[in-house]
């Protein structure tokens, strides 16, 4: 598709606060608009419009979301490239998995030990993601002799982000094709299969719901669903947001039976387009009943948008919006609170719950505090080519796009520690309505660099790997290569270890270099880290998953993922670049996710298994 902007094709609708569209789409003119400058042509690069049609709409939905043609994409509503999809694809549906990728019929799911488990973004509500000796069932001895026990493929993709979670003896992971599976973490069989509506990259939260238990996640496209985790079946499924644009990425939090969802938005990237109205979206946590869905309470982070200006093409300009969570808050039973951490204002006013950590009155939704680290951040996708949307005086970008850790330091005291793109650590005091007790600059920070998806802490340091990737010119904003980019090979990445009380360095790994260099191969660590007693587990994006020491920051052990690998599902598979989701560690064994080209990194599609 060639990346050619036009005027959207609906007139749109600002109703409380959200823009909505009023008439269908025309397949055919999305087509003519966007792609057919380049796929009318017979050329040896790009499929021709003939091939296409051959595909399935399935596929090439796919190929929209989180496939090659993402970055040309970007632009588009959902229903644009729904109707696109629709006009050029088959009604064919994709093959299920063979019978010899399902489980024995005696090997039901739900049928291991509650010990090990790590049933959602963390092990615990904390966030550390630490995995205590007893339920990693692998002590830094044995790590180096870490070996691949099996491969899984997910079929047609490019990325594997979703991000793995064990409940009970059974893995869960989402995909791009969004296809949420329930897998036997000791060899990979497949239990169930779910298709939820759109991508699936958030962890399936897993807890008892009554007398059985239930998994809890949403999709790029704004819904949530609850399964029965034994059966796969739906229990139900609600899209929390009016917006066009609403993803949801950052995982749920259960308590006492309420899953709070926090709602991101693709509409920093809508801005490219000079005909978008910029912008209307509201980042938001909302509160659902567990048992069926219904809506407890929603707070939004900032207030109803209104038309502040035009901009130099005539479109109307809109304000506030941003803020979204792009992570999973955290649970404070103590103090009865839900932690959050916001991205950037998209447009203005700027808005003083940007880039900040929030506190919610878990009962409420009631914002308790908010301490924000940087005023001002106003930017959107549209800044990246000096797009007509792009905000006056725009920020620096620099989101929180990972989680609150909420750690007892050695004294006794609570904590609560951030990590942001701006390559600042900050600890608060949750007693002082977020009173910053120290900051500690970690990395260079950027658009895409600094602290991107998550620290860990073994109550002894916090452990924080930066991104600092290094990219081609021309920023992220525009369109650009999905994989394999240009990125320089020997700067970015870096891992340290922070002590809790003061913030001081107790070591730091520099990102190791590629080797050799290559195209998407960057040292950069944007992916979570996570760690058990004595070991700290980074990925990166030169597709290495590495072991250090959690003592002196000392290699253990490392595995190159950016290769072929024979699947246990029959599924063509290859690894890439580490991202997103970091590693997972449960009954001996490590799981994790590789290929991730949306930063021009090496695409990938396979979630990979090591054990003793």
């Amino acid at each position: 598709m060639k990346h050619r902007l036009a005027a959207v094709l609906l007139a749109p609708m600002i109703l409380n606060g959200s823009l909505l569209y009023v008439q269908s789409v025309s397949g055919a003119q999305v087509y003519a608009k966007y792609c057919a400058a380049c796929h009318d042509q017979v050329t040896a690069r790009i499929p021709t419009r003939d091939a296409i049609q051959k595909m399935s709409a399935a596929r090439i939905q796919r190929t929209l979301d989180f496939g090659l043609m993402m970055s040309i994409a970007y632009p588009l509503r959902r229903d644009e490239r729904e109707a696109v999809a629709t006009f050029l694809g088959t009604a064919v549906v994709d093959a299920p998995p063979p019978a010899s990728a399902f489980c024995p019929a005696d090997k039901p799911a739900m049928s291991g030990p509650a010990a090990g488990n790590w049933p959602g973004w963390s092990p615990v509500p904390e966030n550390t993601r630490y995995q205590t000796a007893s339920n990693a069932g692998l002590t830094n001895a044995r790590v180096p002799t870490l070996k691949l026990k099996w491969a899984f493929g997910f079929a047609d993709d490019v990325t594997a982000f979703g991000a793995p979670a064990i409940l009970n003896g059974t893995l869960f992971v989402g995909s791009a094709a969004g296809i949420v599976q329930a897998l036997d973490p000791r060899t990979g069989c497949i239990h169930w299969v779910f298709q939820a509506n759109g991508p699936v990259r958030s962890t399936t939260v897993g807890f008892r719901n009554g007398s059985g238990h239930s998994l809890v996640f949403g999709d790029q496209i704004g819904w949530v669903y609850s399964l029965d985790a034994k059966t796969g079946r739906l229990n139900w499924k609600k899209r929390v947001e009016e917006h066009e644009a609403t993803r949801l990425t950052g995982s749920p939090a259960v308590h006492d039976g309420i899953v709070f969802v926090p709602a991101a938005s693709w509409e920093e990237t809508r801005a490219i387009d000079p005909q978008y109205a910029c912008c209307t979206f509201r980042g938001s946590v909302t509160a659902l009943r567990a048992t069926d869905g219904s809506v407890v309470w929603k707070t939004y982070m900032v207030d109803p948008s209104k038309k502040t200006g035009v901009t130099k093409v005539g479109v109307d300009q809109m304000g506030p919006s941003g803020a979204g969570i792009w992570s999973a808050p955290t649970v404070d039973a103590r103090r009865g609170v839900l932690y959050v951490t916001t991205g950037d204002n998209y447009s203005h006013p700027a808005t003083a719950t940007s880039d900040a950590i929030i506190a919610l009155d878990l009962k409420t939704g009631r914002i308790v505090w908010s301490q924000q680290t940087t005023p001002n951040d106003v930017y959107n996708s549209a800044c990246g080519g000096g797009g007509a949307n792009c905000p006056s005086a725009s920020g620096p970008d620099h989101d929180f796009g990972s989680s609150a850790l909420l750690v007892r330091v050695q004294s006794g005291r609570e904590l609560l520690f951030a990590g942001q793109k701006s390559g600042v650590v900050y600890a608060l005091d949750p007693d002082q309505k977020g009173k910053i007790i120290w900051e500690t600059r970690v990395g260079k920070g950027s658009t895409n660099g600094g602290v991107q998806w998550g620290m860990a802490s073994d109550g002894q340091r916090l452990y924080a790997a930066v991104s600092d990737v290094v990219r081609p010119s021309g920023g992220i904003g525009g369109p650009g290569a999905i994989g394999n980019a240009r990125l320089d090979p020997v700067q970015g990445g870096g891992l340290t270890a922070l002590q809790l009380r003061d913030g001081t360095k107790a070591w730091f790994v520099p990102g190791k270099p590629c080797d050799p260099p290559r195209l998407g191969c960057s040292p950069a660590q944007p992916g979570a880290v996570a760690a058990i007693p004595g070991v700290v587990f980074s990925g990166s994006m030169d597709g290495h998953l590495r072991a250090f020491a959690a003592g002196d920051g000392r290699l253990l052990w490392d595995f190159d993922t950016a290769k072929p690998f024979d699947t246990v599902n029959g599924v063509n598979a290859t690894g890439g670049s580490l991202d997103g989701a970091g590693a997972v560690i449960s009954g001996g064994m490590v799981f994790v996710n590789s290929g991730y080209p949306r930063f021009g990194g090496m695409p990938g599609n396979v979630l990979l298994a090591f054990g003793n």
